[in-house]
């Protein structure tokens, strides 16, 4: 390059911000072209994101090394240059190479990748996208329940990911425990009651029996998990008001919501053509004592308190 430099009457700093500009341009060139034969060529979605994602850090690795070695000899030598660059990001780019460090800890050890449900401290949600300074995913959970989604986006640095804890909701198994408690009265027929919630389940859970077994075999390849029972099941409580019958299934991640309005719906249903069985509410009995006894509801001995003389609580 020195005849163009020469031709061009630069100096050797002019000449290599030119050199550096015109990297960007190819750069660029080469960025637009690799997107817009992927656009045309590709329709798979997931091979086209893998794709532009790829071609993107391909590039980035090749401009940083271009730029290396067009500003190196001005520098003087490497040892020269690496002090100033080490110096430079020490101070200057500390948040950024945190965020790449969680990069290369993210797409090499995989702890999440893009479509997995993830909770990242209180915030949850699918992950969409996956940068080498950031991840992105769809919300859920906040206001609304049960696990659905709230239609934010939410930007996580990557940094986060190097001390803080990834709970994934999809990795290996793709099932959660879902628990519905029911509380019946005392008076209600509770067994009847535990007999019916479970036939709503095992209805339930004969769509899910057959994927969920052989995604647990699967998952027990790589990971110490033991599930001997799918099976939904009933733990029987007694409450303050009643007794609680507490409905544990498996359900599939992304239908939480639906396989609890199910569960409920069949309950109730089963509940209301049985008499023996009432669902219970927080109720309170009070009792009146006098000098001489206990006094029910019957009725009233000389010198009792009337309910409306009971000053309210």
């Amino acid at each position: 390059m020195g005849w163009l430099s020469e031709l061009l009457e630069l100096s050797t700093i002019e000449l290599k911000v030119a050199q550096t500009v015109l990297l960007v341009l190819v750069t660029l060139l080469v960025r637009w072209v690799v997107l817009r034969a992927t656009r045309r060529r590709i329709d798979d979605p997931d091979l086209s994101y893998r794709i532009r994602k790829s071609s993107a850090y391909v590039l980035a690795v090749i401009f940083l090394a271009a730029t290396v070695v067009i500003w190196l000899e001005p520098l003087g030598n490497l040892g020269t240059f690496l002090g100033l660059l080490s110096a430079g990001i020490a101070v200057a780019l500390a948040d950024l190479l945190r965020n790449f460090a969680g990069w290369m800890y993210v797409v090499t050890r995989r702890p999440f990748k893009v479509d997995d449900r993830i909770q990242v401290g209180e915030r949850a949600g699918d992950v969409i996208d996956i940068r080498m300074f950031r991840t992105s995913m769809l919300e859920i959970r906040d206001w609304v329940q049960a696990d659905q989604s709230t239609g934010r986006m939410v930007h996580i640095p990557n940094g986060v990911f190097l001390n803080t804890p990834v709970e994934n909701f999809t990795e290996g198994f793709a099932y959660l425990w879902h628990e519905i408690p029911v509380l019946v009265t005392f008076e209600s027929d509770w067994e009847l009651a535990e007999t019916l919630i479970l036939d709503v389940l095992a209805e339930l859970g004969e769509e899910i029996r057959d994927a969920a077994t052989a995604q647990i075999r699967r998952a027990g390849q790589h990971y110490k998990i033991r599930y001997s029972h799918l099976t939904p099941t009933v733990y029987v409580r007694a409450r303050d008001s009643g007794v609680e019958l507490t409905a544990r299934f498996l359900v599939p991640v992304r239908q939480r919501r639906a396989f609890d309005q199910r569960a409920w719906r069949g309950i109730l249903t089963a509940f209301s053509s049985e008499d023996t069985v009432e669902l219970a509410y927080p109720t309170y009995r009070a009792f009146r004592q006098e000098t001489g006894g206990r006094f029910g509801a019957a009725g009233h001995a000389e010198g009792a308190h009337h309910d409306d003389d009971i000053p309210p609580r």
